[in-house]
C-alpha cells in the first residue's frame, strides 16, 4: 500500500492536527517528536490499523510463506538496553552543481529532504565562489560573486549566492558552507579557467578554479565580506547554526597547491568568517579518503597545524577548528556481467578517519562530519558510461545505504568520537534522461528507492537500543572483506512508546538469491503488555520503487501525465500490507518477516497509552 494513497487524506492537515487525530485514536497525546512525514504516516497507519487489523495477537507480520530455501535469520531487540543516542547523522546531503538548487526539480527535492526530519537538513555544495554566469554543467557551477576592476579593486555580486541560500531558507534547510572555489580574478593560474569535462572524456578537471589565490589578503577579505553579508541577510541566530568549511579534498586534484598553501588558505578564510561572526562554526579539511598513507599524512598535518602551527593571519600559535571533516568512498567494480559494490573501502576510510581524530586528545571532543560518504567517487558519472555505477537506480543502493550507516554508528561507538553527520553526495541533475544512472536521490523529480531509506531514518529517533542479528556480518569482517555473503542486520531505536527496527538484506554482488526468513524477537517493550500497533514499510522490487515501475512501463523517456502520476505514487515510502495489532506477553513479542535480497524494511511498533 503506497503511503501516498493514504497520505492524501491528511495532506491539508498541520502537524498539530495530525497529532490530535492520532491522540483521538489512542486517547492520549503523542509523546515523541517527529517530522511532517512521520506524523502523516503515524496517523494514517493508526487509522488503517484500527479499521483493518485484528486485535488478537498474531505471530506473523505481513509476511508471505517462507520457502525452505530461504536464509533463516534470528534478530533480537532489547528495547530496554540503550547503547547511545539515535543522532540524525544521515541528514546531510551534497552535490557539485550549486545552480541546480533553485531549479524546478532542485527545489522540489529540497522540500522533500526538509520533510525527512524535525531536525534541520544540511546541504553542502561545491563552486559557491566560482566565476561564471550561473549556467550549470556536470561537475560545474558558478555564482560570479567576485571580480576586479582595472585597478585591481574588488567588486562583490551576491545575486546568485543569495538565490541559492534564499532557496535553502525558504525550504527550511541549512547550508554546510563550502568556501571555494577560487574566483578567476584571484586565481594564481587563471587560464584555462572552466573545465570542459564530460562523462567518458579526458579533459582535465583541475583548471584555474583549483589554484591558490594570487593574494591571500584579498581572499580573506572576500570570505569576510561573504560571511558579513550572510549575517546581515539571514541574521546571527540563523547563521550561527551553519557550518563553514574551507575547500574540498585538498589532497587531490581539487587543490593545485601544497599542503602548506592550503593551511594558509584555511587560516585566511577562517579568520575572515570569524571576523564577521565570532561564534561561527569552522572546520575542515574534507580530505579525500583516509586509508592511504598520503591521505592520512595530509589529515594529520592539517590537524597539527590547527593545534600547534603558526597562524598565517595572526602570527600566533593555532587556528580555530570547531569540527573535523574527511571523506569516505566505496569502490564498486563490474565483473562477470554484474556490479559488485565495495562497502569495505568506505568503512575503512571511516574507521581510519575516526582513529586519527581520536588520537588527538585536544580534538577528540570535536564533532566529526564525513563530508562525502558514498558507494563510489563520482556522482556525475552515469552508469551508461561507467558500468560499475549500475547499482544506483535500484534497490542495491538502498540496501548498501542502510548497511553502511549502521556501521558508521558502530565505528563511532568503537572510537568514542563525536559523530555529527555523514554527507550523502547525491542530489539531482536537471534536464537529463530518466534514470540515467547518475548518483542521485531523484531523477526528473521522481525519487529513487535510496531516498526512501532516508525517509525510514527520519521515522527513527530517541535512543539506539541493543540489537543482535544471527546473519549480520561482524564489523571487522565486513570492513576487511566487504559484504561477500548476505548481510542481514538491523538498527533499532526507542522513543517514547515507539520502537523502530530498520532491517536490511545486503550483498555486495548484484545477483539474485534467497530471501531472508526473519524471526524478530523483541523484549522489554516500553508499553509492557499494552497492545502494540505494528507497521512495516518496505523497499524492494515492487515497493517504494519508481525505477522498477518505470521499467515495467517500457522505460519511457517522455512519460505521459498518467504515467508521471503513477511514478510519483510508486516513489513514495510504501506500507507492506496493513498495520496490525499485537499483544505482547511479559513485554515481549515475536514476529516473522520475509525480506528479499536488497530489501530494506522499517518496523514501527507503538504501544497504546
Amino acid at each position: 500500500m503506497p503511503i501516498g494513497l493514504i497520505r492524501s487524506h491528511f495532506k491539508t492537515g498541520t502537524g498539530t492536527e495530525s497529532t490530535r487525530c492520532l491522540s483521538q485514536v489512542f486517547k492520549s497525546p503523542l509523546t515523541f517528536q517527529c517530522s511532517p512525514v512521520a506524523r502523516r504516516l503515524s496517523v494514517a497507519g493508526a487509522i488503517v490499523g484500527l479499521i483493518t487489523a485484528s486485535a488478537a495477537w498474531s505471530g506473523s507480520l505481513l509476511a508471505p510463506k517462507s520457502s525452505s530455501d530461504n536464509l533463516p535469520v534470528l534478530i533480537q531487540v532489547d528495547a530496554g538496553a540503550d547503547i547511545g543516542p539515535m543522532r540524525p547523522v544521515w541528514r546531510f546531503f551534497g552535490h557539485d552543481e550549486p545552480n541546480y538548487t533553485y531549479m524546478q526539480d532542485g527545489e522540489k527535492l529540497l522540500t522533500q529532504l526538509a520533510d525527512l526530519s524535525p531536525e534541520p537538513v544540511y546541504i553542502r555544495t561545491h563552486n559557491l565562489l566560482t566565476s561564471g554566469d550561473g549556467t550549470p554543467a556536470l561537475k560545474w557551477g558558478s555564482t560570479g560573486v567576485y571580480s576586479e576592476d582595472e585597478q585591481g579593486n574588488p567588486h562583490y555580486n551576491w545575486t546568485i549566492l543569495d538565490r541559492i541560500f534564499d532557496t535553502y531558507r525558504d525550504r527550511k534547510v541549512r547550508p554546510l558552507v563550502q568556501i571555494g572555489f577560487m574566483p578567476k580574478a584571484l586565481s594564481s593560474h587563471p587560464e584555462p579557467y572552466q573545465h570542459s569535462w564530460i562523462p567518458g572524456g579526458k579533459a582535465p578537471l583541475d583548471t584555474g578554479w583549483a589554484y591558490p589565490p594570487n593574494d591571500y589578503e584579498k581572499w580573506g577579505e572576500l570570505v569576510f565580506q561573504w560571511a558579513k553579508h550572510c549575517v546581515e541577510r539571514y541574521g546571527i541566530d540563523e547563521v550561527k547554526h551553519w557550518y563553514w568549511e574551507v575547500w574540498n579534498e585538498p589532497n587531490i586534484f581539487y587543490w593545485r597547491g601544497t599542503p602548506e598553501e592550503y593551511h594558509r588558505l584555511y587560516d585566511h578564510a577562517v579568520m575572515g568568517v570569524r571576523r564577521a561572526l565570532p561564534e561561527a562554526r569552522v572546520g575542515g579539511p574534507h580530505v579525500a579518503g583516509t586509508r592511504t598513507p598520503e591521505s592520512t599524512r595530509f589529515l594529520k598535518g592539517f590537524l597539527e597545524h590547527c593545534i600547534r602551527g603558526k597562524n598565517a593571519v595572526t602570527g600566533e600559535v593555532g587556528t580555530p577548528i570547531d569540527f573535523v571533516a574527511f571523506h569516505a568512498k566505496g569502490t564498486p567494480r563490474f565483473a562477470d556481467g554484474h556490479v559488485s559494490t565495495g562497502i569495505a573501502s568506505q568503512l575503512q576510510d571511516i574507521n581510519n578517519g575516526f582513529s586519527v581524530v581520536a588520537s588527538y586528545p585536544e580534538l577528540k571532543h570535536l564533532p566529526i562530519i564525513i563530508g562525502e560518504s558514498d558507494p563510489d567517487g563520482c556522482a556525475a558519472c552515469p552508469s551508461t558510461v561507467y558500468p560499475p555505477n549500475g547499482y544506483r537506480n535500484g534497490t542495491l543502493y538502498a540496501s548498501y545505504t542502510a548497511a553502511s550507516f549502521a556501521r558508521k554508528y558502530a565505528l563511532a561507538d568503537r572510537h568514542a568520537v563525536n559523530f555529527e553527520g555523514a554527507v550523502t553526495w547525491a542530489f539531482e541533475f536537471e534536464n537529463q534522461p530518466y534514470f540515467a544512472g547518475f548518483r542521485v536521490l531523484a531523477s526528473n523529480g521522481i525519487p529513487l528507492p535510496v531516498l526512501n531509506v532516508f525517509r525510514m531514518f527520519g521515522l527513527m529517533g530517541g535512543q539506539r537500543i541493543k540489537t543482535v542479528s544471527s546473519e549480520e556480518m561482524p564489523l571487522d569482517q565486513i570492513m576487511s572483506q566487504g559484504a561477500n555473503r548476505p548481510d542481514v542486520g538491523a538498527l533499532s531505536s526507542r522513543q517514547g512508546n515507539r520502537v523502530a527496527v530498520l532491517i536490511w538484506h545486503h550483498y555486495d554482488e548484484d545477483v539474485t538469491g534467497p530471501s531472508a526468513a526473519i524471526t524478530l524477537n523483541l523484549t522489554n517493550l516500553p508499553g509492557g503488555n499494552r497492545p502494540v500497533l505494528a507497521q512495516q514499510f518496505r523497499i524492494d522490487g515492487t515497493h517504494s520503487n519508481a525505477f522498477s515501475r518505470w521499467q515495467a512501463m517500457g522505460s519511457p523517456q517522455a512519460p505521459s501525465p498518467e504515467q508521471r502520476t503513477e511514478l510519483e505514487q510508486a516513489s513514495d515510502l510504501s506500507l507492506l500490507g496493513s498495520p496490525t495489532w499485537h499483544t505482547p506477553q511479559a513485554g515481549s513479542l515475536s514476529l516473522t518477516i520475509d525480506l528479499p535480497r536488497q530489501g530494506v524494511s522499517l518496523l514501527l511498533l507503538e504501544a497504546a497509552p
